[in-house]
């Protein structure tokens, strides 16, 4: 004996797009799984994930009243598709994507971090040129390089830069705010800013090419 689905037109289309939507998040589901397992490459993983992700937001659409959640719609079927419930419904877009945008995002903030530690480093030599010796003019402008030093990730904990600046911080913090560094002080302070300068940049990547 037969068993209709449907009674109608409507229904049939209905059952139609369920068994579409279905099959879409079981092809990202594997398609996830190979991408992670390196049976796929990136290029084909990123192709054929864009072209699911594209399918399913339009069938997501077409079905909005009657699949309100797909997470409930997955439940019900027993559909264990973690992956691609989050590739499909959290990232929408491809694995790939989110790498080059993470990746960006953090060169990008390295590249802040690098130029706040150079402004902050010919800020300090500066003013010592400028003959602002004062604990209460040094200290501040010392305490901001090494913070932002110690931002920046790609510089090893032991860096001279650190060391020196944290060496004088503690120094200045044992004087007086109106205090002055003593003119073979000052010399030695610009020659540590000026060392751990150059250290710096010969540190970062690429530096000199």
């Amino acid at each position: 004996m037969e068993v209709k689905l449907w009674n109608d037109k409507r229904e049939r289309e209905m059952f139609d797009n369920f068994a579409e939507l279905y099959a879409i998040i079981k092809a990202t589901e594997r398609l996830e799984k190979a991408y992670v397992r390196d049976i796929i490459s990136p290029q084909e993983y990123e192709l054929e994930c864009q072209k699911l992700i594209a399918h399913f937001k339009t069938l997501a659409s077409t079905l909005k009243d009657t699949v309100p959640s797909i997470e409930r719609f997955a439940d019900t079927y027993k559909m264990e598709c973690p992956a691609a419930l989050n590739r499909l419904v959290v990232s929408g877009v491809p694995a790939t994507v989110e790498h080059r945008a993470t990746a960006a995002a953090s060169a990008s903030t390295s590249a802040a971090a690098v130029a706040e530690c150079v402004q902050n480093f010919i800020t300090s030599m500066d003013s010592l040129k400028l003959n602002m010796v004062a604990v209460d003019q040094v200290h501040p402008l010392l305490s901001d390089l090494y913070a932002s030093l110690n931002k920046l990730t790609i510089l090893p904990p032991d860096f001279e830069g650190k060391t020196k600046m944290k060496e004088w911080i503690a120094r200045l913090s044992k004087m007086g705010a109106a205090d002055e560094l003593t003119e073979q002080q000052a010399r030695q302070l610009h020659f540590d800013l000026e060392s751990s300068y150059n250290s710096f940049m010969a540190a970062l990547p690429n530096a000199g090419t």
